[in-house]
């Protein structure tokens, strides 16, 4: 584990493999860590460099601070970070908020990146009202106790049996995590808003979601593909909201494939 401070707040990371090789770049979740990417790592880094970072107040990484955080913002910290990299362009892998941060860089950045691949994401991911709510009941009652209501939507049954630990595991980590900073990420994603921003690119896009996803189910993967003019997604039998957890073999053959 490293970190980088970035705007006087520490960002922990992993840069993992040969300099020399294509970088790839991993976006956790919200309410999870880095680790989500754990299992993909023996498939990568023979052929890629590997970097990962821990969401504002997630796993290693410091809170965010008072102002609005933004799609924008985290981008920002996405290409610092590939500084410490070397630099130049990127293969991107984003999950949930992960391709919230995906699409800003489509939008903004499209010249830095040589593929995105986007899992479990939308355009739009619920509703303003929603994540409201949810921000809202997290400041209140904090994260260790809301963990118990938000975990069960991650993954599908097939995982839960597979592993039964696995429920209680990412609830103690969701757990550890900082109110404010979750509850400021809800704010965001309840303000995010990519439908009319993503056609205007030639980057390789493959989109990636889970039959079983309660969160973001295939229809707004398939929105999403509208939006982005992409292939439509591939959706994962008996798989929920975390391929790279639930699936990471599966995954990976995917994502080696598209990313050559």
């Amino acid at each position: 584990m490293s970190f980088l401070s970035i705007n006087d707040r520490a960002v922990g990371y992993r840069l993992l493999g040969d300099p020399s090789r294509p970088l790839v770049v991993l976006a956790h979740p919200l309410g999870m860590t880095q680790a989500v990417w754990d299992d993909l790592l023996p498939e990568l880094l023979p052929r890629y460099r590997v970097l990962s970072w821990d969401l504002p107040g997630h796993g290693s990484s410091a809170a965010w601070r008072d102002e609005r955080i933004t799609p924008a913002a985290l981008a920002e910290e996405v290409l610092a970070l590939v500084e410490v990299a070397g630099g130049g362009r990127f293969h991107f892998v984003g999950t949930s908020i992960g391709g919230v941060i995906g699409q800003q860089l489509l939008s903004t950045n499209a010249d830095r990146l040589l593929s995105a691949t986007l899992t479990n994401t939308g355009a739009v991911i619920g509703t303003a009202e929603a994540w409201q709510a949810r921000a809202g009941a997290v400041r209140e009652n904090g994260l260790a106790v809301m963990a118990n209501e938000i975990v069960p939507r991650w993954f599908g049954p097939l995982a839960c049996e597979r592993e039964p630990a696995l429920q209680p595991g990412w609830s103690t980590i969701m757990g550890r995590g900082n109110d404010n900073s979750y509850a400021q990420l809800c704010e965001m994603l309840g303000a995010s808003n990519f439908s009319e921003h993503l056609q205007e690119h030639d980057v390789s896009l493959l989109l990636v979601g889970g039959r079983d996803d309660v969160a973001t189910p295939p229809e707004s993967l398939e929105h999403l593909a509208c939006c982005a003019g992409a292939d439509a997604p591939v959706i994962l039998e008996q798989v929920g909201h975390v391929p790279s957890v639930e699936a990471p073999a599966q995954f990976a053959e995917l994502l080696l494939k598209h990313i050559g």
